[in-house]
This record gives structure tokens, C-alpha cells and sequence, in this order.
């Protein structure tokens, strides 16, 4: 059954006209602009062609580091053996030393902002025995995150062919690693890090030139070209850029704070609907009570180019029937958001109560109104 309405009065102050939103047109080989909280993309260019993420891969690697502290594996202050293999990795360093004693937490602090490729591989090993076991698990973690199309060789982004990603997929991990981890993610922030009496610059100009910008990583190879994944908080809202393939050091914080700047300029954060109000209610067969409410367990708050939100259109569609018992918080429905018949996007609801099961006589009635139906 699907249930099809017009939100009226979403918001006073919207004008009457929906404006369009012309895409920058930026000197890069692919990039993305995703709202923070919804996902959903604003911008975009090639966002699916599958490109060499260089350090960008280390958004991955640092997201299982900071899954193996909160899961107890790994402690801030243990301190880690340095392996040849680490002290000899080619490229970006943190210049860790096998004869030097190393922690996890200064680790994880030359990884994101020394970019350190010892430094990821001695985190690797830790965590998984090697670095090829840990890209396996790299792997596994972005299946589960949904990343369809990305797959990890190393801890790195060392070139390799089979090692690759695209802008949606890594947009998709840095939303990812900045809600999950918030109290890791402000180290993306820092400016510079000393270690062994070297003290080296985050690479991302963005955090001198914009103060809104809090991260997130920077990458290099010949052929990935300058890449910048970026994060901008102004006031509650925060819009995470893509920018992969650029000319220079220069040129991708310039087309990353552009890409920023027209999201922020372009368009309005509007709340569709609070945490747990309900959006409906939808038909329950076999249950104590014939209808379940229906919505979200978070404030939903999307992105819309300004003055489109007065003529946006939901459509709420279910399974038919629904059975008893339902459980709180359990995806029940599909909220689809359209403007003049354009698919904005598609956003899982949820049942915002319990439904248990009817007693004997409510499932045999139910069970007969099903026969008919």
C-alpha cells in the first residue's frame, strides 16, 4: 500500500517559486558534496568512477583503529612494536623508530595529521597481526558500511590497480568515521604534530584558510592526482566535500572550499520531521492494536536548493500486510521524497512503538479479514 501526500506549510519563509541550482564547475577529475546527516547528495560529477584513492585510504584504516579502542583491542597508551616493514614504508612518514618506543595514541596522531604510512602499517600490525590481514578486514568493514565499490589492498593507499575507491563511496566513510567517532575525529582538526623532534603541518590548507573547516584528509600519487575530502560545521549544519584529482597542493583546497561555499550558499537545511513524530500509521494484522505509528528515530533534516522545500511531495510505502509483532525502532516503511515528480531520495522509517501479538481470537479474526482480502 502505498499512502501519497503533500506537506503543506513545510516551512512560511520559503518563497513561492523553486529555485535551480546550477553545479560549480570545478578543475578536478570527480567530486561530491553530501549533506552530513541525511547523506544526501547535493553536487556532483563522476561521482561513481572508480579512481586511486591514495591517503584517502586512511580514513579506513584510522576508522578501524578507533573501533579496536572503543572495543577494548587496543589502548591509547599501550605501547607498539615497530616492525622493519613499518620503519621502511616508502612515502609519507611519521620517522618511528624500532628503537624508539611508539603508543597507539601518538600513532593514530601521526596517521591523520603527519599522514604517516609507518605509522598506519605499525597500526595495522597491531590490530590485525599484518598488513595484509588488515586489509582484509578493511575490506569487510566496507561491505558493512555499504561502500559497493571500493576494495582495499593496504593500510596506505599505496598504488596498487586493485586498490580503489570513488568520491560517494569515501564521503560515504568520512560521514561514517565523523558520526561514530566523534570524540576521535576532532584530531583531524590539528595543524601540526611533533614526533622524534620532527615536527610536521597537516597537509589540509583548509583549516588555516576557512575556521569553520574541522578536517579531513589529503591525498597524493601521480596518477590520483591532489585530493582533499573536507568538513565544514556552520552553525548545526555540516556539508562534507569530495574533491579528487586536481592539479595542486593549491588547487584542491581552493575547489574544495568553492564546493563548500555553493552548499552552504545554495541551500537551506529544512526539518522535515522531529525525532519521533509520527509520520503515520500504518495497518497491523494480527496485532493488540490495529495500527502502529509510524517515523523516525532522529530529527530528519535534509538539504534543499532555496525556495524547492514548499513543493516537495512524500510518498510513504510498506510491505502489505503487516504482521504482528512489530518492534520499536524495526524498518517498517519507505519515505520517498520527490519535487514535480524528480526522486530526491528514498529514507528508511521505523516504528516508533511496540506492537505485540493479538490474543487467540484477534489473530484467527485477522486471519480470516486476510483470507478475504
Amino acid at each position: 500500500m502505498k499512502i501519497l501526500f503533500l506537506l503543506l506549510s513545510l516551512l512560511a519563509t520559503v518563497s513561492a517559486h523553486a529555485q535551480s541550482v546550477l553545479p560549480p564547475a570545478l578543475s578536478a577529475r570527480a567530486w561530491l558534496l553530501i549533506d552530513h546527516v541525511s547523506g544526501q547528495s547535493l553536487v556532483e560529477h563522476e561521482a561513481d568512477a572508480r579512481v586511486e584513492p591514495a591517503s584517502l585510504t586512511k580514513l579506513m584504516t584510522a576508522y578501524l583503529t578507533f573501533a579496536a579502542l572503543k572495543q577494548g583491542a587496543l589502548k591509547s597508551d599501550q605501547v607498539v612494536t615497530v616492525s622493519e616493514r613499518a620503519w621502511k614504508a616508502p612515502g609519507s612518514r611519521m620517522f618511528i623508530d624500532p628503537k624508539r618506543p611508539v603508543t597507539v595514541g601518538e600513532l593514530i596522531q601521526g596517521m591523520i595529521i603527519q599522514s604517516g604510512n609507518d605509522a598506519c602499517i605499525a597500526l595495522a600490525e597491531a590490530i590485525a597481526g599484518s598488513e595484509e590481514a588488515f586489509a582484509q578486514r578493511m575490506n569487510l568493514e566496507a561491505r558493512r558500511l555499504g561502500l559497493t565499490n571500493t576494495r582495499y589492498v593496504n593500510a596506505t593507499g599505496l598504488p596498487d590497480p586493485q586498490h580503489y575507491s570513488t568520491a560517494r563511496d569515501l564521503a560515504r566513510l568520512a560521514q561514517a568515521l565523523i558520526r561514530d567517532f566523534p570524540e576521535h575525529y576532532t584530531t583531524y582538526s590539528r595543524k601540526d604534530y611533533t614526533f622524534n623532534r620532527i615536527t610536521q603541518p597537516n597537509r589540509n590548507r583548509l583549516l588555516w584558510l576557512d575556521p569553520t573547516v574541522d578536517g579531513v584528509k589529503t591525498g597524493f600519487t601521480e596518477n590520483a592526482g591532489y585530493c582533499l575530502i573536507a568538513s565544514s560545521r556552520r552553525g548545526a549544519r555540516r556539508l562534507i566535500s569530495v574533491v579528487l584529482g586536481t592539479d595542486s597542493d593549491g588547487m584542491r583546497a581552493q575547489e574544495s572550499q568553492r564546493l563548500l561555499n555553493h552548499g552552504f550558499l545554495n541551500f537551506d537545511a529544512v526539518r522535515l520531521y522531529e525525532k519521533n513524530q509520527s509520520v503515520s500509521q500504518l495497518k497491523v494484522f494480527k496485532g493488540a492494536q490495529g495500527a502502529v505509528k509510524v517515523g523516525f528515530a532522529e530529527d530528519f533534516v535534509l538539504s534543499l536548493p532555496k525556495g524547492m522545500a514548499e513543493r516537495l511531495q512524500v510518498e510513504l510505502g510498506s510491505r502489505q500486510p503487516l504482521l504482528a509483532p512489530v518492534q520499536q525502532g524495526q524498518v517498517i516503511a519507505t519515505l520517498k521524497l520527490l519535487v514535480e515528480g524528480k526522486v530526491l531520495g528514498e529514507y528508511p522509517v521505523v516504528a516508533l512503538e511496540n506492537v505485540p501479538v493479538a490474543g487467540i481470537f484477534g489473530r484467527a479474526w485477522d486471519t480470516l479479514m486476510l483470507w478475504f482480502k
